[in-house]
């Protein structure tokens, strides 16, 4: 069975261009089919800034109003998508940027209202398999910006990059043998966030609870790691968690997550 890398980018490398780059580069160089998934980073805060609207957040989490709506679809599937699909092009690297209406690639449903009202937030009810094997056996690389959609009336809904990844790789994993990574600005999943030489190489579902009760894993990691034991419970064959930098590395120097 051919083996898909599908590679998600934070927001934190996103937003510096540099360590943008030099990602981008590596991820290139990555042998075989894949699929890159990025996230929003500040770039839509600091443009409703810029426009007089105010960016509201609830747990870490933004409220997408009509207003932010519009402004994270011009940003996320336009603005950044297409300087990543340019800078990809550069590098030899055939891509193609999407969001999840193009082809169908990702169906959502808007998220209700309670007990927290985040607006026009999506969460993923399906994926587009056909569209994104058309691409891939046709020899494009997919770029896949967090904007996904609602079938039923058509409507964009702005979606966690996290949970678009899972899903990219779950669809996917069906037809191919999938590996997820998850690139961010830390080495991988840490004991002490303070060390950055404190990555804890493999995790399973067992010391994933012991972590979280004891306060090891909390805040922006636990849904990420949420995303990675459902990826792996829904037949992707290996995901891990690393720093963006040591993409090109051998098992990619990071935290795996193992059944």
């Amino acid at each position: 069975m051919q083996t898909v890398k599908v590679i998600k980018i934070g927001g934190n490398v996103v937003d510096d261009p540099e360590k943008l780059q030099r990602f981008l580069r590596d991820f290139a160089a990555l042998e075989g089919p894949k699929v890159l998934v990025h996230g929003g980073g500040k770039i839509a805060t600091a443009i409703s800034k810029g426009l007089g609207i105010e960016t509201r957040m609830i747990g870490g989490r933004r409220v997408t109003d009509a207003e932010t709506l519009r402004i994270v679809t011009m940003v996320y599937a336009g603005l950044i998508n297409k300087n990543i699909v340019a800078a990809l092009q550069n590098e030899g690297c055939n891509a193609l940027g999407l969001c999840g209406a193009d082809g169908g690639l990702i169906r959502s449903k808007r998220r209700p209202a309670r007990p927290v009202d985040y607006g026009f937030v999506g969460d993923p009810a399906g994926f587009g398999l056909d569209t994104a094997v058309a691409l891939i056996d046709g020899g494009l690389v997919p770029v896949v910006a967090p904007i996904t959609y609602d079938p039923e009336n058509g409507s964009l809904l702005n979606t966690n990059a996290d949970t678009v990844a899972q899903t990219v790789a779950v669809g996917l994993a069906g037809r191919y043998s999938v590996e997820l990574v998850f690139c961010f600005e830390k080495r991988g999943v840490l004991r002490d966030v303070n060390d950055d030489d404190s990555v804890i190489p493999e995790i399973g579902p067992a010391l994933y609870e012991r972590l979280k009760a004891d306060g090891v894993v909390a805040d922006g990691m636990l849904p990420k790691l949420d995303n990675a034991f459902k990826a792996i419970a829904s037949g992707v064959k290996n995901v891990v968690i690393c720093a963006a930098e040591r993409l090109s590395m051998p098992g990619y120097g990071g935290t795996t997550l193992c059944n």
